[in-house]
């Protein structure tokens, strides 16, 4: 049996205490909705995440990982910031000592989180000036852009003058991760537990037969003061969860780790200096992590932001691409916010009696914030607003987070205004959101394939034709037709790909059909769609067909992406996967106009 990673399948709720105070379980949902992905929701150690993005970086790179290192000093000049070849950022680092580096721990022998905790304190400036004077212990680094990746009392923030937007509330919470001594019957389902006056748990199922318990510290009350974190101990913890638990009985033998923490609900006023120093992660977003987003949307905030960064510094996209980070992440750390205020306060909150106890919460409002926080957790919900990156029609600054990053003026624009996508072409692929993935067989071999797994995550973006039925004579010469409109030499195609390079190597296109793959030959299609190359031969991994399998039957994919079959459309997928432009196949101007207000001429 694979020890990694745990998957979830259902969460059980439990409130509406009976008269003697006793927990019941009031309703069985769940955890991944299904239909939305082919996925489930699992849960995994983050050492376990990290040593994956270790390992990779070993293996695909020569990148080095420093642990124990501190930035000391910063300086920018703003006047390089929109040179491209300029390194306007100088940061002096402090290495610490393996004794500096190593995180206080209030047991000998269970590790705990509290150094990091929102009880703890910032002690950054107190490790550097510790670490000061030591011979060998600087050095100074000169860089095109940075990322602060800091954490909740983020350095590189309060350096740029930058603030935390929200509020600290009172709420206190305690967290184990214990192999469970219980007789409590669903502590292997996610759980969220409401008793009458005790507080609430969340029960979280892990690998190894670990599981980890939230656990709400009634009497434990910040008053508006700072917790004396030393008070807090793993007994006074499981004490907390055994009489919210109770009558089922509680205890533990193996404890992994422990933590506490306020809950917090803040965003940062702003993501970015000059679009040259970035922030990410919890340096800019914090709240409670009952939602399981912390590390999920900080990743997500990385991931944004990393095949931006990437292509502007290879000189393949405008810098001002950079602008539609702090645009698109800020809005979902703002909409996390939003849904973690409300979730932390029903969570916290003790259950109603009844239909008239107007103080006590809503076990059926709690169930529903509960589902709506699984389609938030999924991802999926993220719906990036109009930008340079998102055709939609509208203002950039009202669909974002006010920051106006809307199409620029100069440049190549073929005679055309802003490109706007048309969206009824496509129902359920939508524009500023994650492109959908479904069953599609490959027109050469007739393997089947989940489309997603050809969009890799490798800085390209993607020309997705819907070619529709291609044994219509008019429907088929309309492809060939686009596919000589993008073959021309002074096509966006040409344009912003290196005369050195792959045709393919900064937009991709792909096909899929929706006409009987028998009665389709691959080599009658344009030499667009599956490109030659002299030692390869041809690419069959672009053209694929909406057909049923020999072995794994329809994926119906023109049905569940919405297109028509016959008419089918064009759709641009950003690197990250997220939806920018859909429209005809005679819209090649457009489609010119939105490449062209992103990348940079290549030829």
């Amino acid at each position: 049996m694979a020890k990694y990673p745990h998957i979830l399948t259902g969460i059980r709720l439990y409130g509406n205490p009976d008269e003697s105070g006793r927990i019941r379980r009031t309703d069985r949902i769940p955890d991944t909705i299904p239909g939305i992905s082919r996925f489930q929701q699992v849960v995994l150690h983050q050492g376990r995440i990290e040593r994956f993005f270790l390992d990779s970086l070993n293996k695909y790179s020569n990148i080095e990982v420093e642990r124990g290192v501190l930035p000391a000093e910063l300086d920018i000049d703003p006047s390089k910031s929109e040179d491209y070849d300029a390194y306007p950022i100088t940061v002096k680092l402090q290495h610490l000592g393996d004794d500096e580096a190593t995180p206080f721990q209030h047991s000998t022998n269970v590790p705990d989180g509290l150094f990091r905790s929102s009880l703890a304190k910032d002690d950054t400036d107190d490790l550097i000036r510790k670490s000061k004077g030591k011979e060998g212990t600087t050095e100074t680094v000169r860089a095109k852009y940075m990322i602060g990746c800091d954490g909740a009392h983020s350095w590189t923030r309060r350096q740029l003058g930058f603030h935390m937007e929200g509020e600290q509330t009172d709420f206190i919470w305690g967290v184990l991760d214990i192999v469970p001594i219980t007789n409590f019957p669903d502590v292997r389902m996610r759980c969220a537990i409401h008793s009458a006056e005790s507080g609430s748990v969340m029960v979280i199922p892990r690998e190894n037969k670990l599981v980890r318990l939230y656990i709400q510290l009634t009497e434990v009350s910040s008053a508006g003061q700072q917790v004396d974190r030393s008070t807090i101990t793993p007994e006074i913890i499981l004490k907390a969860a055994q009489k919210i638990m109770s009558p089922y009985k509680l205890s533990y033998d193996y404890c992994d780790w422990w933590t506490a923490y306020q809950i917090g609900q803040r965003v940062g006023n702003k993501f970015s200096c000059d679009d040259r120093v970035f922030l990410a992660g919890d340096a800019v977003h914090t709240h409670s992590p009952k939602a399981g987003q912390g590390m999920n949307v900080s990743m997500q905030d990385a991931y944004n932001l990393g095949w931006k960064i990437g292509l502007v510094v290879n000189g393949i996209a405008k810098r001002s691409i950079l602008k539609t980070y702090q645009s698109e992440r800020r809005r979902v750390a703002q909409d996390l916010i939003a849904f973690d205020y409300r979730f932390s306060r029903l969570f916290s909150g003790r259950p109603a009696k009844d239909a008239a106890d107007e103080a006590g919460i809503s076990m059926s409002e709690f169930k529903d914030a509960f589902e709506k926080g699984n389609m938030f957790a999924s991802g999926l919900a993220v719906d990036y607003g109009a930008s340079v990156l998102v055709a939609k029609a509208g203002d950039s600054a009202d669909e974002g987070d006010g920051t106006d990053v809307g199409p620029q003026t100069n440049g190549h624009t073929n005679g055309i205004g802003k490109a706007v996508g048309k969206q009824e072409l496509a129902s359920n692929i939508k524009m500023g959101m994650r492109f959908p993935s479904f069953q599609v067989l490959n027109q050469a071999d007739a393997r089947p394939w989940q489309f997603a797994e050809f969009l890799k995550s490798d800085g390209r973006f993607r020309v997705i034709l819907f070619a529709g039925n291609l044994k219509n004579t008019q429907q088929f010469e309309r492809v060939q037709a686009f596919g000589e409109q993008l073959a021309k030499p002074d096509s966006f195609i040409h344009r912003h790909t290196p005369p050195t390079k792959r045709i393919d190597s900064i937009i991709e296109i792909f096909m899929i059909h929706s006409a009987p793959r028998r009665e389709v030959e691959f080599l009658d299609l344009h030499e667009i769609y599956h490109p030659f190359d002299e030692k390869e031969g041809w690419d069959y991994n672009k053209v694929f067909v909406d057909d049923l399998s020999y072995h794994e039957g329809h994926g119906e994919a023109y049905k569940n992406y919405g297109v028509d079959k016959e008419r089918g459309c064009v759709v641009i997928a950003r690197p990250d996967q997220y939806v920018g432009w859909i429209g005809e196949l005679e819209d090649v101007r457009h489609m010119d106009r939105y490449f062209s207000e992103i990348l940079l001429p290549q030829a």
